[in-house]
């Protein structure tokens, strides 16, 4: 669904809706981690959907020790002898661990496929394993989420321009991003086709349309939230210790260390 700049939601709505599906998942973290659950959830999509905003705004406040982003690159060519599956097992949550996969084994239904890197009989033999591996994952405990972001053309071809023209987001695109343009209907065949076979009961597929970036992760967070039945944990309350005085203890002269510029000061003219 298409979204004009009057329909969008405004910024401020945006950003105090947001701060508090945050404080949630903060909440849900602390479930995971004292429940021992296992939470894995998948990014798929168009490239320049907006995977990358939602996971980031997912795990901005999240332990960093017990949640993890894996984006993987090409595989290795020792990862290339092994079961396709192997090298993404290596990744799987432990008990009270949150995983995010920045794309997945689902590289090989989508650009593996439409761009020849693997042969027709290593494609159908994914079509074939990933619901089995998937149910095993599921029946294991995971708990296994999987997100598809859907983007139109048009807007597409405008993030795309944007990243040409702005250097600090220039690394987002590459030539695969460039040559997925040219590819759109093989790629949506390669996803109608994967859905049929990987949209299963145990782990079904969800659809963000992403068009709208703040509505895209608004309603992906919202998502989460509601299908992780996550309760409240009650915290044992911390209380900061006073600090105890410095009797025996003499600061080395300052001038012993080596200290970083005061760039900020210079920025403010002060000396």
């Amino acid at each position: 669904m298409k979204h004009d700049r009057a329909t969008r939601i405004p910024r401020k709505l945006y950003e105090e809706e947001l701060l508090r599906l945050q404080a949630e998942l903060v909440e849900m973290k602390e479930w995971v981690r004292s429940t021992g659950e296992r939470l894995l959830v998948v990014f798929e999509g168009r490239d320049a959907a907006g995977k990358g905003g939602a996971i980031k705004r997912i795990t901005e406040y999240l332990n960093p020790r017990t949640t993890r982003i894996v984006a993987l690159p090409a595989p290795s060519e020792r990862e290339r002898g092994q079961w396709y599956f192997q090298r993404y097992v290596a990744h799987l949550p432990a008990a009270g661990e949150i995983v995010l996969f920045d794309r997945s084994w689902y590289n090989r239904a989508g650009v593996e496929y439409v761009m020849g890197y693997c042969t027709p009989r290593e494609y159908r033999r994914f079509l074939q394993q990933c619901p089995v591996f998937e149910r095993l994952l599921v029946d294991e405990g995971i708990r296994l989420i999987k997100y598809w972001f859907s983007v139109s053309d048009e807007e597409q071809e405008r993030r795309f321009r944007s990243r040409l023209e702005d250097p600090l987001r220039s690394w987002k695109l590459s030539p695969m991003d460039l040559e997925s343009r040219a590819r759109w209907v093989d790629y949506s065949k390669a996803k109608d086709e994967m859905f049929v076979h990987t949209d299963i009961e145990e782990a079904p597929w969800y659809v963000v349309e992403g068009d709208d970036k703040r509505r895209a992760r608004l309603n992906c967070i919202h998502h989460l939230l509601s299908i992780v039945p996550y309760e409240h944990v009650v915290d044992v309350p911390l209380e900061l210790p006073p600090r105890p005085p410095e009797a025996d203890y003499q600061r080395p002269p300052r001038d012993a260390f080596r200290y970083v510029p005061d760039h900020a000061a210079a920025l403010m003219g002060n000396p």
